[in-house]
């Protein structure tokens, strides 16, 4: 039988964990602020409060930027899926996207300071200059 002390020090002890375990995960993922703040209000969402298109390419870079750069060498994961899908690439035209980006990964990632927000831009720069896939983004 547990007594209420040793009840007191077990959720102590769970508690302190969950700070600790909260602390370390602070530390591993991008501050949502960072990648989604604005000085312009509502600039980021819809009327409906959702995000603009472009903000959800932004943030899902942010998000899962080093997946994306390993996705985008090998040319294919879901990643990079994910993102070919959030640009509006049909699914039929998805392994063109990949080989694009996979092609286009020194001018996505110049250096390892790259920023997300640099490789968004330098993607959608490539993506309207590119006969094939210009036009079909163009399009949706």
């Amino acid at each position: 039988m547990t007594t209420p002390t040793q009840a007191a020090l077990h959720l102590l002890a769970v508690g302190a964990f969950a700070l600790s375990l909260s602390a370390c995960t602070t530390k591993m993922t991008p501050n949502p602020t960072d990648t989604t703040s604005s000085t312009t209000p509502g600039a980021h969402f819809t009327q409906d409060g959702l995000l603009k298109a472009d903000q959800k390419v932004q943030a899902f870079t942010a998000f899962n930027f080093e997946h994306l750069k390993d996705e985008v060498a090998r040319g294919q994961g879901e990643y990079v899926t994910s993102l070919g899908t959030l640009l509006g690439v049909p699914t039929d035209r998805h392994p063109e996207f990949f080989t694009f980006a996979r092609e286009h990964y020194p001018v996505l990632f110049t250096s390892d300071r790259t920023t997300p927000s640099e490789t968004v831009a330098a993607l959608n720069q490539e993506l309207s200059a590119d006969p094939v896939l210009g036009k079909v983004l163009a399009r949706h």
